[in-house]
């Protein structure tokens, strides 16, 4: 007797282009994900919408945020695939669950605070009320376990606590959704300029490496990558060369990593050659999703497709957790 998989969910926003930690830091662990989990991933385009952006430009976004993710390997007969405003059952739920968030601890929240900070000129609702919109988008589905990064840490703590609040006051409903990943297959990459930052979407375009890189962008990047003056026998590895290390062992053979390791510390290495070798390797690696991707964006009608179908599967499951919310709460007036 087959047993019912676990619930897994999780979403993307579609602003700014995938980069290489996206895909090592996210996608390829929803790849695995999605051969044991019953998994939901999304294109969150109502969370993108708190920074008002071009409505042309949206819709462009999320066919390829949607496209680069089949391209990285994302399988559609395996996941549920879906755009968030495709779920109406999601803004239903959000409005329910605001009445259990509170502004005190809405204003708390360090990704809330730091808007404010950067953005004084567009503190709007959206914003304020995002972790409860990120909690529903998890809770509707009855997701169990959520694959977050650290910076997320607190959403999903918040996710925890409206599952536990509905729980109590209406009856048990919503199971209380734990952080998930592949411990043995976390990997952080970080920007080529050597400042110890992340790669970012939309920070430093010259010191990230895009899944829609050109070939020549890549050898750019890397050729351009910070290093230091060279290795000195017995001194500690830098961040900046340790991380063209990192991405070596990503993309390159064990054989060309243990070469440009063993130089280091021999105090030869020559790091012109060891970032051309890296800029063929990670050419290598990125075309063929860049490829893929592509032709995705270009074939509108098997996206589309594929979005409906996503749809009409996460709206069943999201439609019978709201009926279950309503009825719990009294909303159901001709029962």
């Amino acid at each position: 007797m087959a047993t019912e998989k676990e619930i897994v969910v999780s979403g993307i926003r579609p602003t700014g282009y995938l980069h290489l930690g996206n895909y090592f830091g996210a996608i390829r662990n929803y790849i695995r994900m999605q051969e044991e989990f019953d998994c939901y991933f999304f294109v969150a385009d109502w969370h993108s919408l708190t920074t008002h952006p071009n409505p042309k430009d949206l819709q462009a976004n999320v066919m390829r945020v949607l496209a680069e993710n089949i391209a990285s390997g994302l399988d559609p007969e395996k996941v549920t695939l879906y755009a968030q405003s495709h779920v109406p059952e999601i803004a239903e739920l959000y409005l329910l669950m605001n009445m259990l968030a509170y502004k005190g601890e809405l204003e708390r929240v360090p990704t809330f605070k730091d808007k404010v900070r950067l953005q004084p000129e567009n503190v709007n609702a959206g914003l304020l009320t995002y972790p409860v919109l990120m909690s529903v988008d998890i809770l509707i589905q009855r997701a169990v376990k959520v694959p977050v990064g650290k910076d997320q840490g607190q959403h999903l703590e918040m996710a925890r606590n409206f599952a536990q609040r509905f729980n109590e006051r209406y009856g048990e409903l919503f199971p209380e959704p734990v952080a998930f990943n592949y411990g043995d297959n976390l990997v952080r990459i970080l920007s080529l300029d050597g400042k110890g930052g992340k790669m970012s979407k939309s920070e430093n375009e010259m010191a990230t490496l895009y899944l829609s890189d050109s070939d020549e962008q890549i050898r750019q990047k890397l050729r351009k990558a910070k290093t230091d003056s060279g290795g000195v026998p017995g001194e500690p590895m830098p961040e900046s060369v340790a991380n063209l290390i990192v991405l070596m062992e990503l993309v390159s053979s064990p054989d060309t990593v243990k070469f440009y390791v063993d130089a280091f510390n021999a105090g030869t290495i020559r790091y012109g050659d060891m970032k051309t070798q890296l800029g063929e390797d990670m050419v290598k690696f990125i075309a063929p999703i860049r490829e893929k991707a592509k032709d995705l964006q270009e074939n509108r009608a098997y996206l589309h497709k594929i979005m409906k179908e996503g749809a009409e599967k996460a709206r069943a499951n999201a439609a019978q957790t709201l009926q279950q919310a309503r009825n719990l709460i009294g909303l159901n007036y001709f029962e």
